[in-house]
């Protein structure tokens, strides 16, 4: 299976625009490299450019992670899930659909398209996010949901920008996976692989820290 090309037809027979992967140096002083899908609509979260006429974006993006807010660089080689270097697909909303859809086109891709179990799904969400927990218990029982901290579950693309908090799905690799306290779900061992990251643009962050709502509440996903 050609994952790349699964994922971008899947979101384009959603009504979601493709858009080319953009340059790894962004135009952006806030960033060193592209770390993320939603760099090039940064613009467009934020209210700066208007909204496109199809509301909704997916892309296969090139990135590194190599320096600044999400640097991987010093777990290269010592995990086998880190790379400096990595595509990142995404599904994006601009005002448009928001936590329900989102969550609802993710699993049916993990599902359906990528065949994983569901018995084998796990989920992250952020721990004052009980709508996400009340939308995923409709696919997943409520002891494979986890609430966790800032620390893992709010994104924002560097020290300021867009930003919100997030829902992370794992797939549990079995028990030959696992070696310690840190392979027990929300640990940091490698029995469960987190492969999609659901981030509910709802902020952006000030240079002073200070937390504003974005105009319209968006999407922005990353698998990768």
């Amino acid at each position: 299976m050609d994952i790349r090309n699964e994922f971008l037809q899947f979101f384009q027979n959603k009504g979601h625009e493709i858009y080319p992967s953009m340059p790894l140096v962004p135009n952006d002083a806030t960033l060193l490299f592209t770390n993320a899908g939603m760099v090039q609509f940064k613009d467009i979260f934020t209210g700066m450019v208007p909204r496109p006429s199809i509301p909704r974006a997916t892309s296969s993006q090139l990135c590194m992670r190599a320096g600044g807010k999400h640097n991987d660089l010093e777990n290269v080689g010592y995990t086998a899930r880190h790379h400096t270097l990595f595509e990142m697909l995404g599904n994006f909303s601009f005002g448009d659909y928001f936590k329900e859809e989102a969550i609802l086109f993710a699993w049916e891709f993990v599902t359906k398209n990528l065949g994983f179990k569901p018995k084998d799904l796990y989920i992250s969400v952020h721990e004052k996010d009980d709508e996400a927990v009340k939308l995923w218990e409709k696919f997943v029982p409520v002891d494979r949901i986890k609430k966790m901290g800032d620390k893992d579950n709010f994104w924002q693309m560097g020290d300021s920008g867009p930003c919100g908090p997030c829902s992370e799905i794992y797939i549990d690799q079995g028990e030959k996976h696992f070696k310690g306290s840190e392979d027990y779900f929300g640990g940091e061992g490698d029995r469960f692989l987190e492969i999609w990251n659901l981030v509910f643009m709802q902020y952006e962050r000030s240079n002073d820290g200070v937390l504003s709502p974005l105009p319209k509440p968006s999407i922005d996903t990353g698998m990768g």
